[in-house]
């Protein structure tokens, strides 16, 4: 394998790892999405105390909060 060959790999190999990482963040997302979608069904077919209704809002917002942070985690990794 020449110098060349073996640059195209290394290449190759980060971009891969790339791929596999953004593929993470995106599963990550994923699931905190669903969760989210889930609590606000919940709050929509449930009547809810004012504690539960401030609760849920909470759980929603630190869901979302978590969704921000991985998006900024895939706008920043360089490839």
């Amino acid at each position: 394998m020449d110098n060349n060959q073996r640059d195209t790999r290394k290449f190759l190999e980060e971009q891969l790892q790339w791929v596999i990482e953004q593929d993470n963040i995106l599963k990550k997302i994923e699931i905190n999405l669903y969760e989210m979608r889930s609590l606000a069904e919940y709050a929509r077919d449930h009547e809810l105390s004012s504690k539960e209704y401030n609760r849920l809002n909470y759980q929603i917002n630190e869901l979302k909060n978590k969704v921000v942070v991985l998006q900024q985690q895939r706008e920043t990794a360089v490839h």
